[in-house]
């Protein structure tokens, strides 16, 4: 492996790509320390202590710690996200959107633009109730976080927390076209394991305290490798349904004929259906932060993660929303009829609507085990941290981007690797990523 490693270096082209991507990385973690002009740091450090667990604790993993210390990049790539899922949930229901879909490169150019004119609305939406709700705020010594609110304040908030948004789309494009990976992806990525040596230092404070015993800290190492290891093997799980082509003959030669299969994903939704299930349960909990209320507060205690309410709730969530978005990115219907249309038949079952059933009852099976698996990876935080009282916040939705996002990155390099007659990180078979 370590030779493999080598010969990314021996390739002028993957060297320049990889070297843009850091580069441009390293950009986007320092906007994440350029503050908003005109907050009090130490006022909004104090307000937001109480973020944990809450929506805005949430979405700050996502941009990297910007939100919390409110920089210019603090809505993050959430923006783009957000637009995207609405692109792709309209494109459903609006027959104009599904034509585009199907238009091939010249459709997709002009999804892309209006996901870029969603995510700039919704930018703008977003950082101006942001200003109206900083305004507001006071810390919990009474010190403003906003020393002099008002339309000055919300308008410089809203240009440049919607121009930090526009720009690391930009980013996260040039890393896609010109770079490795996908940039989206990897900012993301960035964001959550730049809280890594924090993590890893705080639980190495607590060993040296007696806290955390060293028996329990290797217990925990080995139950984290152990758990990446399922996350791989479920991300690249897949259930291969045979597909046969027929002959046909044209002219005097025979085309067709051979055996090829449909492969259905384990976990087709992927991040989504435990994004959606987080912000739906702790909107309650965020709305506590800002209104003091004592019924708002008892539905906030009740909806806490770790609670045996919201645990239910959080997986049955996650259930129906794996169900969902792949109903919603899979089609056998689709599916079906392309079969049909190039030849194609699944052995000993009928072309056409028959297939489609088929196709529809074997993805509901495995979507089954998809979101049990999401589930699991899901609650490991609550779990490890009632049990073992581990500092860190290890699993959930953070986990499982990580994890996917290398083996996507890994795979792309690999695949640099073996055009250009190198071998792989793997000298037998094939890193193979999520799709």
């Amino acid at each position: 492996m370590l030779e493999s490693f080598q010969n990314i270096f021996k390739i002028p082209e993957l060297k320049r790509r990889i070297i843009f991507t850091f580069a441009l990385l390293a950009v986007y973690r320092v906007g994440t320390h350029i503050p908003t002009p005109g907050i009090d740091g130490v006022a909004l450090a104090e307000f937001f202590k109480q973020a944990q667990g809450t929506l805005l604790g949430f979405f700050d993993m996502f941009s990297g710690g910007a939100l919390l210390r409110m920089t210019v990049f603090a809505l993050g790539i959430m923006p783009y996200i957000s637009a995207s899922i609405i692109i792709q949930l309209l494109t459903v229901v609006i027959p104009y959107l599904e034509r585009l879909s199907k238009e091939g490169e010249a459709g997709r150019r002009k999804i892309t633009r209006y996901t870029r004119y969603g995510t700039v609305g919704l930018a703008a939406f977003q950082s101006f109730g942001i200003s109206i709700g900083l305004g507001q705020m006071t810390s919990p010594g009474g010190a403003p976080v906003v020393p002099n609110p008002g339309w000055g304040f919300r308008i410089m908030t809203v240009i440049s927390l919607t121009a930090g948004t526009a720009f690391i789309m930009w980013i996260g494009e040039q890393i896609t076209e010109r770079g490795i990976g996908n940039g989206i992806s990897l900012i993301i990525f960035a964001g959550i394991v730049a809280r890594m040596p924090v993590a890893t230092g705080r639980s190495f404070s607590l060993m040296k305290t007696g806290e955390i015993s060293a028996f329990v800290m290797i217990f925990i190492v080995i139950l984290m490798i152990a758990v990446v290891a399922f996350i791989i093997f479920m991300e690249r799980g897949q259930r291969k349904v045979p597909v046969q082509y027929a002959k046909r003959v044209v002219g005097r030669k025979m085309y067709g004929g051979q055996s090829t299969h449909l492969p259905l994903k384990v976990n087709t939704a992927g991040v989504i259906p435990p994004i959606f299930a987080s912000s739906i349960l702790m909107f309650p909990a965020t709305i506590a932060g800002f209104i003091k209320n004592p019924v708002m507060n008892a539905l906030a205690q009740t909806f806490a993660p770790g609670k045996a309410l919201y645990t239910a709730l959080y997986v049955s969530l996650i259930v129906f929303f794996c169900y969902f978005y792949t109903a919603i990115q899979f089609n056998p219907v689709d599916v079906a009829d392309n079969l049909k249309k190039y030849g194609g038949y699944i052995p000993g079952i009928r072309p056409g609507r028959k297939t489609a059933e088929y196709i529809d009852r074997v993805l509901s099976r495995i979507t089954f085990g998809g979101a049990i698996y999401l589930s699991l990876v899901c609650v490991l935080p609550s779990i490890l941290y009632r049990l073992f009282n581990v500092p860190f916040y290890f699993g959930g939705t953070g986990l499982l981007i990580v994890v996917g996002v290398a083996l996507d990155t890994v795979t792309q390099i690999e695949t640099h690797l073996v055009t250009r007659h190198y071998d792989g990180f793997l000298k037998k078979g094939k890193v193979r990523g999520r799709r």
